[in-house]
């Protein structure tokens, strides 16, 4: 990740304060180029001072004192650049006069007080200068050089005295500027991509619950109707093995299909969690989200090969009628084909009903209907009130009260419709409606 400025100031230790430098080698910038600037100014004064007649000692203190403002640059651009055009006429100051331009530049003064005050500058530097270069042409015993030398040679110096500071300037204030923008940019990107992270996170998380809830989902679905079949053969088997050894060998067989088509169906589920995370395992790193999306895929595949269908609900009343449950078959409308999550969601709302049938109203009679409508399926699982003498009554089938949650939860992920509760009469009915394709 991106390390910025202001990372740093805020993990590192605090810089010290220089007034108002940041840092420590700006401060002796500065005051050495003030000194540099003091012994120039106090030696220009002092021969100033005697051109004119007056104390060399007092041109030789002012010039200190003037040149040394030049320590005040960074803070107060605009007084530095104004005292250098103030001392123009005296000759003086030439680097001070250098410095606070690119200083004044290169700041945050806007362009247009930049523009006046570098216009004011070259304005006096050129009247000073041709000034002494006429001076210089009239003292010296050459030829007279021309009508032009004197002001193209003042424009000359005054140009190349105030253009280059100025435009040095405005480039690293330009540069500094962009700079800044850009340490901003990469702490505001820095800030977003920590946002993202706690996001994906959030994400991550949400795929993981969503996934723990689908393999619970499915593990319900697949164990608890095989096993409660199973459960009931057995009690039925024990009750009965001494009495009629045919029928205890045929409930046996019974038994051990359901067992060997349970064990199918959880290996096809596991495969479908292999196939979800088989690549990531070698090395470690397993994307939960991309996990519960080929998991999703795969089961939706498993149902359009040969996964539970429909069409298969006649099956699965065959087999709760073999452990001599009543139920009755009811079927509506034209059988079509479906989506293969509708098929399969249709499929397990009729196989946990007649599920919680065998647990909770052992010999009740049970009505099953299917109606196959235009734009969508309907089914609907009720049974009567339970019969104490029912030959389920000794199983004690255990229950975990997730399967209504489980069912709403499928019926409501294809934009479906799910309703359950009691009867008038004293029994239960489950309720759902798919539309034809899946509205996930």
């Amino acid at each position: 990740m991106t390390t910025t400025g202001a990372h740093q100031d805020a993990t590192g230790t605090p810089p010290r304060t220089w007034l108002w430098w940041g840092r420590r080698r700006s401060a002796v910038l500065d005051i050495g180029l003030a000194l540099v600037s003091a012994v120039e100014c106090s030696a220009e004064a002092v021969r100033f001072t005697a051109q004119i007649g007056a104390s060399t000692s007092f041109g030789a203190v002012f010039g200190l004192l003037i040149g040394s403002l030049l320590v005040l640059r960074r803070q107060w651009p605009l007084a530095v650049v104004l005292v250098s055009i103030a001392i123009t006429p005296a000759e003086m100051g030439i680097g001070m006069t250098m410095v606070g331009l690119y200083t004044l530049a290169a700041s945050e003064v806007p362009r247009r007080i930049i523009g006046i005050l570098s216009g004011m500058s070259l304005t006096a530097t050129l009247i000073i200068s041709f000034v002494a270069v006429r001076h210089d042409v009239q003292s010296s015993q050459l030829d007279d050089p021309g009508v032009w030398y004197v002001p193209i040679m003042a424009g000359f110096i005054a140009v190349g005295l105030t253009v280059p500071p100025v435009l040095l300037g405005l480039y690293v204030g330009a540069r500094r500027r962009l700079m800044e923008s850009l340490r901003d940019r990469a702490d505001s990107l820095e800030q977003e991509l920590s946002l993202l992270a706690d996001r994906a996170e959030e994400r991550a998380e949400w795929a993981r619950t969503e996934e723990r809830t689908r393999i619970a989902r499915e593990m319900h679905d697949v164990v608890a109707h095989r096993v409660s079949l199973m459960v009931v053969h057995a009690a039925a088997l024990q009750a009965i093995a001494l009495k009629d050894p045919q029928k205890a060998v045929r409930n046996a067989a019974l038994v051990g299909d359901m067992g060997r088509q349970a064990l199918t169906e959880l290996r096809e589920m596991l495969g479908v969690l292999r196939a979800g995370d088989g690549g990531q395992r070698r090395t470690g790193q397993v994307p939960l989200a991309a996990v519960a999306v080929a998991a999703a895929a795969a089961a939706a595949a498993a149902a359009e090969d040969g996964g539970p269908r429909i069409a298969d609900v006649e099956d699965l009343v065959g087999q709760s009628r073999q452990t001599g449950m009543v139920v009755e078959l009811a079927v509506q409308g034209e059988v079509r084909a479906y989506a293969p999550e509708v098929e399969q969601t249709a499929f397990r709302v009729v196989q946990e009903a007649l599920t919680n049938v065998h647990k909770h109203a052992a010999g009740a009679k049970v009505l099953v209907r299917l109606a196959h409508r235009e734009s969508e399926v309907a089914m609907q699982v009720e049974n009567g009130a339970p019969d104490a003498a029912g030959s389920a009554a000794d199983a004690d089938l255990p229950s975990g009260g997730n399967g209504l949650v489980g069912m709403r939860e499928r019926v409501l992920a294809l934009g479906g419709v799910f309703v359950s509760g009691p009867t008038d009469a004293g029994g239960f009915r489950v309720s759902a409606v798919l539309p034809h394709r899946a509205d996930v």
